[in-house]
């Protein structure tokens, strides 16, 4: 397989900017991939799509410059596992609430004897370069969600988890478990505390951390605050915001601020 260019980027410091896809158009998922992007994420959580379009988004990703990834809807070996073999560099999985679930998380994308990924990767070693399964692992990258109580108060042993590459903050559900307002551009301040929280456990535990971003402004707060993967936003979240500032514009008055829609 083609080396995992975000590991290369990790390594030297910089701060990886994510693309995020919630339509299933392999258009726009081309298109993310040319804007600059060091990686789009396929999110098949809270995308309006199932797992036959996700294999089609992550192709559309892969013949731009970015790193294909993509969210899995659910901690499933299957499907995690057809993700990878569509050719995704890494996985970012919902849900984990405690260092088990984070193992088994791993272990559903790596190889025997490590983990339980079944040989397939289709479209993964479509070059047929030699040594697929034998490099797998090493590019294949592994993010656990923060976006729970029960996650902060693991957070510590999920970050300490053998074969995690980092945790990634869901704010907003992360907002909903704390009893704070989701989709604020500004975080309330029980997440903005657990944020500074989750980036402080990464960073000690040696492994990565990221988060989505309400816009590109919050991605730089996060990015300054030591955060190594940020997410400016959705493509939806975008796209209406551009729409409304173009329609505003044209009408001679200020664009409302539309809803943040991210995840």
């Amino acid at each position: 397989m083609l080396a995992n260019r975000l590991k290369d980027l990790f390594a030297a410091g910089r701060t990886v900017v994510n693309g995020w896809l919630s339509a299933a158009s392999p258009y726009l998922a081309e298109v993310l991939s040319h804007a600059g992007y060091d990686s789009v994420t396929v999110d098949l959580q809270h995308g309006m799509f199932g797992p036959d379009q996700a294999v089609h988004l992550i192709q559309a990703v892969s013949a731009g410059p970015a790193v294909p990834l993509a969210r899995t809807s659910s901690r499933d070996a299957a499907l995690i596992g057809k993700l990878l073999d569509a050719g995704a560099y890494g996985i970012i999985c919902p849900a984990v609430d405690d260092a088990a679930q984070a193992a088994e998380f791993v272990a559903m994308c790596r190889y025997p004897p490590t983990g339980i990924r079944s040989y397939g990767p289709a479209r993964a070693d479509l070059r047929r370069l030699p040594g697929y399964v034998a490099h797998a692992d090493a590019h294949v990258m592994t993010w656990a969600m923060i976006e729970s109580r029960a996650a902060l108060e693991n957070l510590e042993e999920i970050a300490a988890t053998p074969g995690l590459d980092g945790v990634f903050v869901g704010p907003n559900d992360l907002a909903l478990a704390l009893g704070a307002e989701p989709g604020r551009a500004v975080p309330p301040p029980e997440v903005a505390g657990a944020l500074r929280r989750v980036v402080s456990a990464a960073h000690a535990a040696g492994v990565l951390a990221g988060a989505f971003c309400a816009d590109g402004a919050a991605a730089r707060r996060l990015a300054g605050q030591g955060y190594d993967f940020v997410t400016p936003g959705n493509d939806m979240a975008i796209l209406r915001r551009a729409a409304a500032e173009g329609v505003a514009l044209a009408r001679g008055g200020a664009p409302d601020a539309p809803a943040d829609g991210g995840y």
